[in-house]
């Protein structure tokens, strides 16, 4: 049995196991362009799943990419190219300050509701006008709700598109524009798996929203039942992912290299790309924090100092993406159960790939 039979093998088994609890759940890995692992358990690899922040990854690669295209500049200023975004000193606020979380702008209006992150002109219109919390790139912040629209308004502002039409248009060379979604299309809503909090989670979804209160509105931290609701589906938040693990494995697999071949940037960016850009204290959650641009750096389970040439988002519920330079891999992992800080999963089936292939 060859080394890549053996890791799926590997693989499939422990997931067979793990199914109890996590009741239906994906992994994907590539490894240098390759898919060497795509296994389930409880559902079928193009089933998708809510995946919160783990689409955290798919927006800020559709930036990447059109920065590379030269569509996009790191370092131009925000208003450049969205005017009224230079309100209350935000006039030299960059794009590279919304992909390192630094531009200081990571709360929503404290009234916002659920029915309100549908509405794409009312959140971003807030976020223009907005004081932010410090001199864009002087401080960071994880910006878990407003990422994804900052970096969604630039896109837009520069394409005359919405960044889900966008990210389409990148992941259909690679076979994927069913599989990452951001805004999921209402004749496919029946797809996406129905999420399931386990028992007693009531106290950790609680802490959380204490933990998050001066940024996330009380009512909008992530539940199983309202995010997939189908007005929340349909909706166009890009901090958030709808997917597969196959389809964002791949992804960021073209990211790093040439899948099918298709390489979604030139191989002299991905160094700048996946490096470290800002390393910072977070000033709300209080850790340290070492990010390239728009991704966390170090895998899911290990420290940047670790694994410095991995980077990826996780999400809360327990899903993953992730990727190494290096070692040419690409790691996904999605499942129902939407445990809110349980990650385990996520972090004993990415370990058990790193040892094999990184």
């Amino acid at each position: 049995m060859d080394s890549v039979t053996k890791l799926q093998d590997q693989v499939q088994r422990r997931l067979d196991e793990l199914v109890a609890t996590e009741l239906g759940i994906q992994v994907a890995v590539y490894h240098r362009g390759e898919l060497v692992v795509d296994a389930v358990a409880g559902t079928t690899s193009d089933t998708l799943f809510y995946s919160a922040s783990t689409g955290k990854g798919a927006a800020a690669t559709v930036v990447n990419v059109l920065a590379d295209r030269g569509v996009l500049e790191y370092d131009a200023p925000i208003a450049d190219l969205w005017p009224g975004f230079a309100a209350n000193g935000k006039e030299k606020a960059t794009l590279r300050h919304v992909l390192t979380h630094s531009v200081g702008l990571p709360a929503l209006a404290p009234d916002t509701t659920l029915e309100d992150l549908t509405d794409w002109t009312k959140v971003t219109s807030y976020l223009a006008a907005a004081e932010p919390w410090w001199e864009p790139g002087t401080k960071m912040t994880y910006h878990a709700l407003t990422f994804g629209y900052l970096a969604g308004e630039i896109v837009r502002r520069a394409t005359g598109r919405r960044i889900s039409d966008v990210l389409r248009e990148i992941a259909e060379p690679l076979g994927i524009a069913d599989e990452v979604y951001f805004a999921v299309p209402r004749d496919q809503h029946h797809r996406v798996a129905t999420l399931v909090e386990p028992d007693g989670a009531e106290d950790t979804f609680a802490m959380l929203a204490d933990l998050f209160a001066k940024v996330i509105p009380p009512g909008l931290t992530a539940r199983a039942a309202h995010c997939t609701r189908p007005d929340q589906l349909a909706a166009e938040i890009p901090s958030e992912g709808v997917l597969t693990a196959r389809g964002i494995a791949k992804l960021y697999a073209a990211l790093i290299g040439a899948v099918d071949g298709v390489r979604l940037v030139r191989p002299e960016a991905v160094a700048k790309i996946t490096g470290p850009a800002l390393t910072a204290p977070d000033e709300l959650l209080g850790h340290p924090a070492t990010l390239a641009l728009g991704y966390a750096i170090g895998r899911l389970g290990s420290t940047a100092e670790e694994s410095p040439t991995s980077f990826g988002w996780p999400g809360m519920g327990g899903s993953v993406a992730w990727a190494d330079t290096r070692s040419g891999v690409a790691f996904a992992l999605t499942k129902a159960r939407f445990d809110p800080t349980q990650s385990a999963s996520a972090i004993e089936i990415g370990t058990l790939v790193a040892k094999a292939l990184c």
